[in-house]
Formats: structure tokens, sequence, C-alpha cells
């Protein structure tokens, strides 16, 4: 099973991510997390050169990267430990790089992206997505203190763009739930285990 959670940056993924674990701990299910971009050396030397070692960066060498990163990371480690039934959960993937590239940098028209996110995602589709919707100004106060990477720097006006390719992309895709992100960290962990249902016997059957 395939979970991805996604949100702009400021939405409480991280948070949600680690409640998700522990939970999942409890339960003694078996389970890996990734982090995208990362989760494998060549996605980790990616990640770094898209988030910290560069300043200004083509949009279009943005999108390929991202995806590249993408790749990596689902053919080397995603799709075995799937094939093994594990319960894998994502931060980020690729409806990040059609909210953040697509809608937001405008790096190319939405079909090729959606061709190239099938291309990088080896035509992998989770089994369910958590969108955690934050408008971008409480976002931008929850992170107000922290250090930002390149794509965080970004500005308001680009994240309102990429909300609102979040807020399509859920009215479109039936694997994408939409909770409010400004709710308590417990009442929206307990609306994802709700939605999630019984993963012992999800293993027990695989």
């Amino acid at each position: 099973m395939l979970i991805t959670f996604e949100g702009i940056d400021g939405c409480g993924k991280s948070t949600q991510i680690e409640l998700l674990k522990n939970y999942l701990d409890t339960l003694k299910v078996v389970y890996v997390v990734f982090r995208e971009p990362g989760g494998t050396e060549i996605s980790e030397k990616i990640r770094s050169l898209l988030l910290h070692d560069t300043g200004e960066m083509d949009p279009v060498t943005e999108l390929l990267l991202f995806s590249a990163a993408r790749s990596q990371l689902i053919r080397e480690k995603v799709i075995p430990l799937l094939n093994e039934k594990k319960i894998v959960i994502l931060d980020r993937f690729y409806d990040s790089t059609t909210a953040y590239q697509g809608y937001g940098r405008e790096s190319a028209d939405l079909d090729s992206i959606f061709s190239l996110n099938r291309l990088a995602s080896h035509q992998l589709t989770p089994n369910i997505t958590f969108y955690l919707r934050i408008k971008p100004e409480l976002a931008a106060l929850r992170t107000q203190n922290t250090l930002k990477d390149r794509m965080e720097r970004s500005g308001t006006d680009f994240f309102n763009k990429v909300s609102e390719g979040y807020d399509e992309l859920a009215t479109k895709e039936e694997r994408i739930f939409t909770i409010d992100a400004t709710n308590s960290a417990n009442k929206i962990h307990r609306q994802i285990i709700e939605l999630i249902g019984d993963l012992q016997q999800y293993q027990a059957e695989a």
C-alpha cells in the first residue's frame, strides 16, 4: 500500500507522518517512510542541488530534477517494498510536482507534467493521498521562524498558485482526501486513521 502526504510548506505533514508512524508501531505494522526528493543516494544529491546548493534555477530544469529524483526512489526502493507487501509512506509525491512546478512555476503545460509524472513514477499511483489544506498566509506564520530552503522562499503569490493547484487536483482525484490543516494535530490524526482503515488486516491478507 502506498500512502502519500501533500500540502504546502507549513501544513503539518511532518507532524502527521510522525503520528502515523507511532500509531503503526503500536500495531506492529511493517512500514517505510521516504521524503521527496530523497530516499536514495542519487535522490538525496538531487535534493541538495534543488533546495540548498543553488540560487535561481530554470523552471524546466527544476521540474526535470524533481522527476529524476522521484524515478530513482520509486525504482530503487518503493517498488521493491510494495512487491513485498510493505506499507510505504511518502512525504510528497507527484501531486507536489503538479502543484508546485505546474501551477506554481508554470514550468510546462499540465498535460506534459501529467505525462512526466507517469514516467517518473513508473506508472505507480498512491492508494490514498492526504492533502492537508491551509491558507498560505497561515502557513507562512507557522514557518516564519524557521530556516527556509530555496522552494520555501518562493513567496506568497507562488504559494497561492500552488494551493489552487492542490485544490483543483483534490476535486479530480478520488484518492485525494482533503483535511483541514487548521484543526488540532490529534483531530487530524484521528481522521487519517479512520480513512486508512485496517492495515493489520491488509498485511495479514498480503
